[in-house]
């Protein structure tokens, strides 16, 4: 009978490879693997009793010698109440296990550069986890946006294919690699030490001083590293991904291009920046932002003839807090827009109060972060709140620090705009930032500011004496004011009306303070 049904079949063993001539006298048994013959027999036996049956878990083997997947169905042919034959229905499903293979990798790997993705993380970190000494290690590729603007979205994902391998070449073997998204990737480090682990972070980091190479184009591109490790920094993965994100944002924080492990500190720095975060948000919803004044001194008068306003944050959980603490908070995670505006509509407001009361005339200046500079309708917007409150742009005066300079072509023409508007420009903190002669000759710049640490000690340093005196008469050369920051004793200012600085500010003659005492102490008479 088997014979026969094999004879009936030659089409489908002509896809197994095999002729006429192979199959006569052949059991069908003999193209089946061994670990398959006892369940094929079951089934047949079924067929002959006139029960179909299906075998989907089945290889048949192949001439070449290889074993195909195949699906089998019995079909017994009942004449009569009596089985007089079966007929074999045979799928070959080589197609369908190979796009089964293939979902499958994709399923565990990134398809970009053919590493383990993150489904393959949370999988094989369960599996010894508790048997050995683990290391948590975090790489993120720095400024890699800029690659991407560089050579395009194509260029980059190259590049990154080739960051791939060259990981892959350094992982040593007691080691896993992974992607984990954009420009991130993760090796877990098994059965190590904090100090085997910071050998071979040092040795990612030497890779990394080497170039890649794009289209015969060098490349030159620094990692970041934060590690954490198991048991000692948590049990989980969540709980190791957290602290090694933790410890990889500290070093991007403080210089990129470099390592660190998790420590416990970390936890009270992120913590609080995040719950400050969700407090600065609703800082000017709830009224606890407020511009404070701190006058600036005619060196040559004694008289205020202008102020620079000042934000304060009073905070129900944490009280006044420092604008060197939540002003980096508001930049990275891009409230300081919304601060901005609230800031720039309080001064003009104020500008249109003293005019209305006749007020003699005082210059304000408004600090203005590097990404407010950047956008394309800053001036805009400026110029709108000068004309709703119809003041002077003369009396309004942007502030801006060198930093904000580094990139002339994004800041110029906003400059250009608003000095076109009537707006003074000064340069805060100068010396400090990307300090350059050729943008004090091409930006429309009206004053420079000479940082505080040039001012202390200036009586006692000859030094600073002597940066704080170029400053000043290389400003006046270029026909710029100049303004001297961090003021606190006489001599010092002294010191200053002698090199013709015209103004001063600083705890000499006030602190910043509310709009009240302002009113009352210099705007008590009018002019």
């Amino acid at each position: 009978m088997i014979s026969c049904i094999v004879k009936a079949n030659i089409s489908v063993w002509k896809a197994f490879g095999y002729r006429q001539k192979d199959l006569e006298g052949v059991s069908l048994l003999s193209f089946v693997e061994d670990s398959h013959i006892e369940k094929l027999k079951e089934n047949l036996a079924y067929g002959f009793s006139g029960i179909s049956m299906e075998m989907e878990d089945i290889y048949f083997i192949h001439k070449n010698g290889s074993h195909l997947p195949i699906h089998l169905k019995t079909l017994p042919v009942v004449v009569e109440g009596s089985v007089t034959e079966i007929h074999l229905i045979v799928r070959d499903l080589s197609v369908h296990h190979d796009n089964h293979k293939k979902f499958l990798f994709l399923s565990y790997h990134d398809p970009l550069t053919g590493l383990y993705n993150r489904r393959a993380l949370r999988e094989n970190f369960e599996i010894g986890i508790h048997l050995e000494k683990l290391a948590f290690i975090h790489l993120g590729l720095d400024r890699f946006k800029l690659i991407n603007d560089s050579i395009g979205k194509i260029g980059g994902d190259e590049m990154l294919k080739r960051i791939g391998e060259r990981l892959k070449s350094i992982c040593p073997e007691n080691s896993q690699l992974y992607r984990n998204g954009g420009d991130e990737f993760i090796i877990l480090l098994r059965k190590t030490t904090n100090e085997h682990t910071e050998k071979l972070a040092e040795k990612l980091l030497r890779e990394f001083d080497k170039p890649f190479y794009y289209k015969h184009q060098e490349y030159f591109i620094s990692v970041s590293i934060g590690i954490s490790m198991y048991p000692k920094d948590g049990d989980t993965l969540g709980n190791l991904s957290h602290k090694s994100e933790q410890a990889l944002s500290y070093v991007k924080d403080h210089g990129r291009g470099h390592f660190r492990f998790y420590e416990k500190e970390m936890d009270a720095i992120y913590l609080n920046e995040m719950v400050m975060e969700s407090y600065l948000r609703r800082a000017i919803e709830l009224n606890e932002l407020k511009v404070y004044y701190q006058p600036q001194i005619d060196l040559r008068t004694g008289q205020i003839s202008s102020f620079e306003a000042l934000l304060r944050w009073n905070n129900k959980k944490f009280g006044f807090i420092s604008p060197g603490q939540f002003i980096p908070i508001a930049e990275k995670s891009g409230i300081i827009h919304n601060i901005g505006e609230w800031v720039l509509d309080n001064v003009c407001r104020q500008l249109k109060e003293w005019q209305d009361k006749r007020y003699r005339k005082a210059r304000i200046a408004v600090n203005i972060s590097p990404k407010e500079l950047k956008m394309e309708d800053f001036s805009k917007k400026v110029k709108q709140k000068i004309d709703a409150y119809g003041i002077s742009p003369s009396l309004l005066e942007v502030e801006i620090t060198e930093n904000a300079l580094a990139n002339m072509e994004d800041t110029i023409q906003t400059l250009n705009n608003l000095k076109n508007i009537g707006v003074s420009i000064s340069i805060d903190d100068f010396g400090t930032g990307y300090s350059s002669l050729s943008y004090l000759k091409r930006y429309p710049i009206d004053t420079i500011k000479i940082d505080r640490s040039f001012i202390q000690d200036i009586e006692s340093d000859e030094k600073n004496k002597a940066i704080a005196t170029t400053i000043i008469n290389l400003a006046h050369n270029l026909g710029m004011d100049v303004i001297a920051e961090g003021v606190e004793k006489d001599l010092q200012a002294s010191i200053l009306l002698n090199a013709n600085c015209q103004k001063a500010q600083g705890y000499l003659y006030s602190r910043a303070v509310s709009i009240d005492e302002i009113n009352e102490k210099y705007f008590s008479k009018r002019t």
